[in-house]
Parts: structure tokens; C-alpha cells; sequence
């Protein structure tokens, strides 16, 4: 079935601002990020050779450590190029959910762009990170990765369905007052979060002698690479969108 020319339109226009978001995550990953990474990998290196001098002493060897198939320096530079394929993943989505919504809400143009991207953030992002935040290289049980992976799943599913739910309230309740919608909709938000944080397991893997203050730092530098994809994502579609809008002779749609 072939696309039509407005979903054309914004699917480009999706790649476009996926491809500056990505960049831009890239570029705040490799200047606030990489050095807690290097931190972390300097802490996971000297408790392997503490470990393995230990077996060592003990008579046992296991051989030499098996080399990355990647360096240092090629997952610094590599993480632009991850980044960007994923923010132009990320905006092909965007965009198709931006096609049908413009069918189904007031919103248009830059503000339902803009309020994507925020409801994107929100069920992605911020209900995942504050119940399972991200960890260094040094934390974690490999062998419990497939269980924290679906863990990670379940707490996005639930971040939709929170953002959904509000989305429900706030349009159960039009003809009330707008700050009584937004009392509505935020109350059901937090009700829904919170029942679900509840429900899923917690999961802490940190060691007590890792350093909390490049744990803390690890985790804001991971927010702050997701929260630059999402708004990046959010402000260039909007701007695109606004751009593509001038002079059209229906302001009203998202795209010509």
C-alpha cells in the first residue's frame, strides 16, 4: 500500500530531526558521559586484576583476558553513529505517531510536535530511569541481564500506559475548567506510575564500595543523553514543521 504524500512528508521530516537529535545526544554522551565511562571501566579493570591476581596466588589461571572487539576510541567515536541511526529510527516512529494523532486531537503543528515529544520522554525515559536507572560498566550481574532487560520492558509498557491514561482523563473531562483537566490528568499519571512501581520488582546490583558519587553522575549523564534525544527530537520537528508551514494555505495540519 502506498504512503501518501503527507505521511511522505513527515517521515522525512522525522529522519531530518532524528538524524540532529541523535547527533546532539552524541555529542553530549561523548563530553559529560564518556568520562564516567572511563571511570567506571578503570574500577571494573582493577577488580578483574585484583581477582585474578588472586587466582593467581591461589595457583589458578585462566589465560589471558580476551581483548574488545571494539576500542576505547572506536565505542567513543561509534556512539555518533549508534546515536544517529537510532534518532532517525526513533523520528520514522515519531513522525507516523505525529500522522495519526493530528487525526484524533486539537493539537497541531509545533505544539503537537512538541507535546510528543514530552508524552515520548515521559513513558521512555523518566518512569523507566526512576525505577530502574541506568548503571556503569562496573555494576550488574551479567547473568541477571536478560531478567533486568524485561524488567526494563515492563516499567515502559507502563510508561505508556500512564501517558495514555492521562491523555483519557484529560479528554474525559473537556468542557471543565483547563486546570482541572491538568489536576485530572497529572493525578492519573502518578496513580498509574506508582501502582506499577509497586508491582515491579527493585533491583539493586551495586556493589556497597563503588564510588556513589560516579554512580550518581553515571546516571544524570545517561538522563541527560536520553532528555537531549527526546527534546532535540521534539524542537527539531517542531521547527521543521513550522518552517514547511509557511505560507501554506492550511496552517492547520501538521504537514502540507
Amino acid at each position: 500500500m502506498p504512503l501518501s504524500g503527507a505521511l511522505k512528508t513527515l517521515l522525512l521530516r522525522g529522519l531530518l530531526a532524528g538524524l540532529i537529535a541523535g547527533l546532539l545526544a552524541g555529542t553530549v554522551g561523548f563530553l559529560i558521559g564518556e568520562p564516567k565511562v572511563e571511570a567506571a571501566i578503570a574500577i571494573e579493570e582493577a577488580q578483574a586484576a585484583q581477582s585474578h591476581d588472586g587466582e593467581a596466588a591461589g595457583g589458578h589461571s585462566h589465560g589471558d583476558e580476551e581483548e574488545a572487539l571494539v576500542s576505547r576510541t572506536g565505542q567513543k567515536f561509534g556512539q555518533f553513529l549508534a546515536l544517529g541511526l537510532a534518532g532517525m529510527a526513533l523520528g520514522a516512529i515519531y513522525a507516523t505517531v505525529a500522522n495519526v494523532a493530528r487525526r484524533h486531537t486539537d493539537l497541531t503543528g509545533p505544539r503537537l510536535a512538541l507535546s510528543l515529544a514530552v508524552g515520548g520522554w515521559l513513558a521512555i525515559v523518566a518512569v523507566p530511569f526512576f525505577k530502574y536507572p541506568a548503571n556503569p560498566p562496573a555494576v550488574g550481574d551479567p547473568e541477571t541481564i536478560d531478567d533486568r532487560t524485561w524488567l526494563w520492558v515492563a516499567v515502559v509498557l507502563l510508561g505508556f500506559a500512564a501517558v495514555g491514561i492521562a491523555v483519557y482523563v484529560y479528554k474525559l473531562l473537556r468542557g471543565q475548567l483547563e486546570t482541572v483537566r491538568l489536576i485530572g490528568s497529572v493525578a492519573a499519571f502518578v496513580a498509574i506510575v506508582g501502582i506499577g512501581y509497586i508491582a515491579l520488582p527493585g533491583v539493586n546490583e551495586v556493589a556497597d564500595d563503588f564510588p556513589a558519587s560516579l554512580l550518581w553522575e553515571f546516571r544524570v549523564a545517561s538522563l541527560a543523553v536520553t532528555t537531549t534525544l527526546w527534546v532535540a527530537l521534539g524542537l527539531a520537528f517542531a521547527a521543521l514543521t513550522e518552517y514547511a508551514g509557511r505560507g501554506a494555505p492550511q496552517p492547520a495540519e501538521v504537514a502540507r
